[in-house]
């Protein structure tokens, strides 16, 4: 819910207004690295957030870039109102003037209308979190600039304010991303191919006619950097290869000439034993799912434990049939060790919750469901890679089914864990 409060964040004051400064100024109202950008570029990845914490971060930023667009759009207003009635003033943007009536609009300095291509979201937080920083840096410099180009002290004491802010939003996205505790490079969840992600291609060779010449730094040389010298020439001097081209190495890492493994027999072998695995894991589940159901006391608890018990019967159904696929028989499933003992400590759980608080035990019976869930993502996954190395597509296609279902559950197991959350952070009631 949002609340309009009639004060800006940071009084303005314009005492020499500037119609073509007042055009500069759209840049940060409704240009790409403006304040409406970065408004909904913040309060987008919140919406997407599922880390309560960093999502409140981005809620709050995102708020106060809303402020900072109306300190903006009344500056620019300030600046541009002179052109309503004055056509010298009107001759600095006719556009503004005859279209506008000399007021704002969702244009940048060009004229050419707000888009949301300016926004960078991609639901992964870290990444988001880069993007972030990058956003705010490049505001700060457009602000430096708009302040060497104007003249008029109120005007500039507003963007010093302005300018500022950004370096604070900076300084609270990257101590997010330092708390996340992941390394630097670590982006999404499939890891580098070995070798080359180490590689510098020195592609831009030779001396140039003003003098350049090739460099060497810490971002091509040291560490675990490996220097390939003009990978495209044996290409450019019709030799084959990979293209390499590397500076005599004769310790090269070997390249894989295929995804499909020397022995397949075994990996179908370990699919199979997987699949059997997950076959009896998920017939405890379906044993164990209405106990939980009735040990919920929250009605939505109670529900998406039902929910899934259906999804679960499915997803045995769906691994018999996959074992069908394959030749196999499902009547020989392995004994899961692994969900006998999260279920056990599930049991564990619901005897203890009889003496909690209502709120306190569904929140120990969803963290029980938690680790059920990671174990049957993680099962599934291994899966589904399996038969994707061998490639079988329907049996791949199958498991994906079963693997968003899991992921799903997982996520409505959090949806559900905020709110009980929420409740035992209230101090008590004072009688």
């Amino acid at each position: 819910m949002y609340h309009h409060v009639k004060k800006l964040m940071y009084t303005v004051r314009v005492d020499a207004p500037d119609p073509r400064f007042g055009n500069m100024l759209l840049e940060q109202f409704g240009g790409a690295n403006g304040e409406l950008a970065a408004a909904m570029q913040y309060s987008v990845q919140g919406l997407n957030c599922d880390d309560a914490a960093r999502k409140d971060l981005l809620m709050d930023i995102g708020t106060e870039e809303l402020s900072h667009l109306e300190v903006v759009g009344t500056l620019a207003r300030l600046h541009l109102a002179h052109m309503k009635n004055n056509r010298e003033a009107a001759e600095a943007d006719p556009l503004i003037a005859i279209a506008g009536g000399g007021g704002v609009n969702l244009y940048n300095s060009m004229g050419s209308p707000w888009t949301a291509d300016y926004l960078k979201i991609t639901g992964e937080l870290d990444v988001d979190l880069r993007s972030n920083i990058a956003a705010e840096a490049r505001a700060k410099i457009v602000y430096e600039r708009l302040i060497d180009f104007c003249d008029d002290a109120g005007t500039k004491d507003a963007l010093q304010f302005l300018m500022t802010r950004e370096i604070t939003h900076m300084k609270a996205f990257a101590a997010a991303l330092e708390s996340m505790e992941k390394p630097p490079f670590s982006i999404g969840r499939i890891a580098p191919s070995a070798g080359v992600v180490n590689q510098f291609y020195n592609d831009s060779t030779g001396t140039g006619d003003m003098g350049e010449i090739d460099t060497r730094g810490p971002w091509n040389e040291g560490g675990e950097w490996e220097f390939v010298q003009s990978p495209a020439a044996p290409f450019a001097n019709g030799a084959g290869g990979n293209g390499h081209g590397r500076e005599q190495q004769a310790s090269a890492e070997p390249v894989l000439e295929s995804s499909i493994p020397a022995e397949p027999d075994q990996i179908h072998e370990s699919l199979v034993e997987h699949l059997r695995d997950l076959l009896h894991a998920e017939k405890q589940l379906i044993k164990a799912l209405p106990k939980m159901s009735k040990a919920a006391h929250a009605e939505q608890l109670r529900d998406a434990f039902d929910l899934h018990l259906a999804e679960t019967e499915v997803q045995a159904q769906r691994l018999t049939e996959i074992l069908e696929l394959l030749g196999e028989s499902a009547a020989r499933p392995k004994p899961c060790r692994g969900m006998m003992g999260l279920i056990e400590e599930g049991e564990e759980v619901i005897a203890e919750n009889k003496k909690r608080e209502p709120y306190a035990a569904d929140l120990n019976l969803i963290a029980a469901a938690h680790k059920v869930e990671h174990y049957e993502i993680a099962g599934y996954t291994t899966a589904r890679n399996l038969a994707n190395q061998l490639r079988l597509p329907e049996v791949s296609r199958l498991l994906q089914m079963s693997l968003a279902e899991e992921q799903n559950t997982d996520l409505l197991l959090d949806q559900i864990q905020r709110p009980l959350t929420s409740v035992l952070g209230r101090p008590a009631a004072i009688m």
